[in-house]
């Protein structure tokens, strides 16, 4: 059934604000709410390009679903991602643009 391989994503309003601070500490989970929110339409999971495995990568997607900051779901065999911007913005009003303009203009690792 299809609905079996859709994750369970929790309600933005029962995270506390520490636990999405926390997803968001790493640079490649920045990285990932920064491309999801400047892109035009959902992104598939293998259209990022990530310095880290395919397993590391799937951690990191985990992190960021289960911190409420990302929706994921299937088209096809392609698992989607979505930012959940209005859920947020609702909840912690200015987090999102706050961590996407530092993550834009902190000096990246080389």
């Amino acid at each position: 059934m299809e609905a079996d391989r859709i994750p369970s994503h929790p309600d933005v309003g029962t995270i506390p604000l520490q636990q999405i601070l926390e997803a968001l500490v790493d640079p490649v989970r920045r990285s990932i709410v920064t491309k999801l929110c400047e892109a035009s339409a959902d992104i598939r999971c293998g259209a990022f390009d990530l310095p880290v495995s395919n397993s590391t990568a799937t951690h990191h997607f985990r992190i960021l679903r289960e911190a409420g900051l990302i929706r994921q779901y299937y088209v096809g065999t392609s698992r989607m991602n979505a930012l959940r911007r209005d859920e947020i913005d609702e909840v912690f009003p200015g987090l999102v643009d706050a961590i996407v303009t530092a993550d834009r203009t902190s000096p990246q690792p080389a």
